[in-house]
Order: structure tokens, then C-alpha cells, then sequence
């Protein structure tokens, strides 16, 4: 791992509207500073948030009942069931769409299977994110399409994600950073990470943010999945318990979600092996980091492939 110094910063302030246009910096204190070029994300140019896009229904299906899922429970899981049906037969339409390019249009297959993905939302995404490491089972033009939804997913709205971090931290965002970027220097299937710096102590961090409505879609899959993985047992007369499989992937995913529990496991292992020569352990700041928002340290790395 090598490290490298922090990117010098830009002189002009970002606007939290959703243009994000330069005003002028006497009239605010809020500044930007340009994404390092090692962390822009390298997605396809016709990307777009495509879960917002398709799934965006999902944030009004009563997604505070979801946002209360803090382990997962599959009792829990069951309570929110409103627009099962919907997603079921979203599901559906989608992955038939994909069947007919299968047979029809097979030189385009690949890239339609990961909008296709894209747009199901994040369950969908790490599976598929699973499956895009096994490159002795996946044709390599699957291969190299669902490798870019490791951290190459199209971001959601700043606006959003800095609406996200005012409600959670009870802020306003120019109170607690002096400089932020305007734009996200990675986005994956569950959150996207901005470069900031504490205004109380100038610090250099990274805001985690993680992506609006993720909770609502994932309960409603795993309840779809779980219903699949039963019909599949007794219809294949498996030994296996396949909704056991599905209710242990999704308690990792739900522990996942809990940006506490990551910043704690980070406290952890700084503390087991923070003093270990060329180990280098981001601190977490935890009085900063809520279920949804996680503040660390920054720290750049030079990604060796």
C-alpha cells in the first residue's frame, strides 16, 4: 500500500442545490476540493441512478418501517410487505426482458444483464457482485460487465446524500465540514463516499452515505427470495436448507447496512492492530456516524490491481 498526500483544494465553494453552481466564497464558508483521480468513478457514460429510476416506488412504500430493521428478523421482514407483489412481478418482467436479448441479441447480453441488476437494486447488485469473482464458472464477457458493480454504480443525488447527513448528524453539513465535495468520489450498491474536512479541527475524512430506499428493497427481496428458495427445496427435493442459506446472507447484508457496526468493527481493529509497523488504520469518528452516515479518516491508497 502506498500512500499519497491529500489533493490540494479548489478555491470556490459548492452549493448544496442540486446544480452544485460556484457562488461567491464571502458569502459562505462552504468549500470543495476536486475528487483525487484514483477515485473517480470509471462507470459507463450512460449510467444513471437506474434503482432510483425504476425502483424509486420503493421510498414510499412505508420505508420507515424498513429503516427500522436493525437486524435482521425475518418476522420483522414479513410486517413490511407492502408492494410485494410489485416488486415480485418487477422482478419478473425484468429478467424476462433479459431472457428474450439472451436468445434474440446475445452480443449485448452481458451489459443488459448488469442494468438489469442496476435496476433491481442492491440485493440483486451483491449477488451479482458474488458471482463476478468466481471467473472459473462466469464467460469472461460476463465476467468484465458485472465486475463494474464492485464500486463503479452510478451515484444518487449530492442532494440527497448531504439532505441524508444533516438529518442524521442534526447539522446543518457547513457546520460540521468546512470543505466537502460536490460530487461523490465512489459510489457502490448500498452507499457513495464524499471527501470532507471537520471544521473543528481541520481534519481530513471520508462521509459515507448510504443510499436512500436500500433497507425498503432489500426487505422486500429477501421476503421474494426466501418464498423462491422454499418452492426450489421442495420442488428439487433438496436435502440443503435453502432458506437458511438466504436468512444467513441476509443477516450478513443487514449488519453490512449498520454503518455503527462498521465504524466499531474499525475501532477493533485499530485497536488489535493499529500499532503493527506499515499497518495503517483509519480512525473512526463515532460521535459523526449514525446507522446511515459513517465519518472516517481519509487516507490515500494507490490501488494495485
Amino acid at each position: 500500500m502506498l500512500l499519497l498526500p491529500p489533493p490540494s483544494l479548489h478555491p470556490f465553494p459548492a452549493n448544496l442545490s442540486s446544480n452544485f453552481s460556484p457562488i461567491n466564497p464571502i458569502q459562505s464558508p462552504f468549500r470543495s476540493f476536486p475528487q483525487p483521480p484514483q477515485a473517480v468513478n470509471r462507470r459507463r457514460n450512460d449510467d444513471v441512478d437506474a434503482f432510483t429510476k425504476k425502483s424509486g416506488y420503493i421510498f414510499e412504500l412505508g420505508t420507515s418501517e424498513a429503516d427500522s430493521l436493525i437486524d435482521y428478523d425475518i418476522k420483522n421482514c414479513c410486517d413490511f410487505n407492502h408492494g410485494v407483489f410489485v416488486r415480485l412481478m418487477d422482478s419478473c418482467s425484468f429478467f424476462f426482458y433479459f431472457f428474450i436479448f439472451y436468445v434474440f441479441r446475445p452480443q449485448i447480453r452481458a451489459a443488459d444483464l448488469r442494468k438489469i441488476l442496476l435496476e433491481l437494486g442492491p440485493a440483486y447488485v451483491k449477488i451479482a457482485q458474488a458471482v463476478s469473482s468466481r471467473a472459473d464458472l462466469i464467460p469472461p464477457s460476463y465476467l468484465d460487465e458485472l465486475s463494474l458493480l464492485q464500486d463503479r454504480i452510478a451515484p444518487f443525488s449530492s442532494e440527497i446524500a448531504f439532505n441524508t447527513i444533516e438529518q442524521e448528524l442534526g447539522l446543518p453539513v457547513d457546520e460540521l465540514f468546512s470543505e466537502i465535495s460536490p460530487e461523490p468520489t465512489a459510489a457502490a450498491s448500498l452507499g457513495q463516499v464524499y471527501q470532507a474536512r471537520l471544521r473543528h479541527n481541520g481534519q481530513l475524512v471520508a462521509i459515507k452515505v448510504q443510499r436512500p430506499g436500500v433497507q425498503a428493497a432489500i426487505a422486500l427481496d429477501i421476503l421474494i427470495l426466501r418464498s423462491i428458495a422454499g418452492v426450489v427445496k421442495r420442488a428439487g427435493k433438496f436435502n440443503s436448507d435453502l432458506q437458511a442459506v438466504v436468512d444467513e446472507w441476509a443477516s450478513s447484508l443487514f449488519r453490512e447496512m449498520d454503518y455503527v457496526k462498521e465504524a466499531n468493527n474499525g475501532l477493533k481493529f485499530r485497536k488489535l492492530y493499529g500499532g503493527i509497523q506499515d499497518v495503517l488504520v483509519p480512525e473512526m469518528y463515532m460521535e459523526l456516524t449514525t446507522q446511515k452516515v459513517l465519518v472516517m479518516e481519509w487516507v490515500e491508497v494507490l490501488l494495485v490491481l
